[in-house]
């Protein structure tokens, strides 16, 4: 991953955008101290959203925390 400056990258933004396309990646920095991160976009991919949320709710429906409530467990957790 390339380091680019402030200024420079902003100078340069038409072609930088251009390199993020083909797949580079740039760290912008102030002062030698990173600031931010171009990289190439990525969409969502909705089924592998809608899958995990799947999976979340089957985990719950599927453990119990034995009739505690989180409540209860954090407030154990705070005696000692």
């Amino acid at each position: 991953m390339s380091e680019i400056g402030v200024r420079e990258a902003r100078a340069r933004l038409p072609q930088l955008l251009k390199r993020v396309e083909a797949g580079e990646r740039f760290v912008i920095t102030r002062h030698e101290r990173p600031v931010a991160e171009l990289i190439p976009y990525r969409g969502v991919d909705r089924d592998q959203v809608r899958t995990a949320i799947e999976s979340l709710r089957e985990f719950r429906e599927s453990h119990s925390l034995g009739g505690l409530a989180i409540r209860e467990l954090i407030g154990e957790g705070r005696r000692y």
